[in-house]
């Protein structure tokens, strides 16, 4: 059974500028040998060192992540799949690619399902270029919220299911304290979040 999706577009999932660059890079067109879900992982595995959008350097293109991204948009993955990347024990960067995944194509309102599980997941690994680490509970905390910086349109939540997953998070906090420091962030993202 494939994810329940957000009904858009792939090509509407990501930044059209983002976009354009994926599909007109040399590396996503040598990804068109990849048939398999299992292909995609192993290049995850041999080729992924962050996930933000763009490479570093003075080479400004998508980055790898971002071209493995939309070769699982163009796969559809399924909810078996998905489970699969989410619990890969081989790579964080394959883990967080299924989070990116659900954060950009999943229906929002399904987001609390899936993510919920891992809010307190305590592996470490760099999301960004820089080598800053953090673990993958407090990255997907961040992607829920929207709060990563390398991330932008298309990115936020609705207002009304920003409002829903922000009092789930709240509600996490109340129960599980060493998460304190989120509920001082919903606080101060309530009155800021998109109409």
């Amino acid at each position: 059974m494939e994810i329940q999706t957000s009904g858009k577009p792939i090509d509407s999932l990501l930044e059209k500028v983002l976009c354009m660059n994926i599909l007109s890079s040399d590396y996503f067109k040598e990804l068109y040998r990849l048939k398999t879900y299992h292909e995609v992982i192993d290049e995850i595995y041999n080729q992924v060192d962050h996930v933000e959008p763009w490479m570093t350097g003075n080479c400004r293109g998508p980055s790898t992540a971002f071209c493995l991204l939309y070769k699982f948009f163009t796969m559809k993955l399924t909810v078996k799949q998905m489970h699969g990347l989410l619990r890969h024990p081989d790579s964080p960067y394959i883990r967080a690619i299924g989070f990116l995944y659900l954060r950009y194509a999943a229906d929002p309102k399904t987001l609390w399902g899936w993510f919920e599980p891992y809010l307190k997941d305590e592996e470490e690994f760099s999301p960004g270029s820089n080598g800053r680490v953090t673990t993958m509970g407090v990255y997907i905390r961040d992607l829920l919220l929207g709060q990563a910086a390398f991330y932008s349109r298309g990115f936020q939540l609705k207002r009304g299911n920003s409002l829903h997953v922000c009092a789930l998070l709240c509600i996490t906090t109340l129960i599980h304290s060493s998460l304190a420091p989120l509920f001082l962030l919903c606080g101060r993202l309530l009155p800021t979040l998109r109409r």
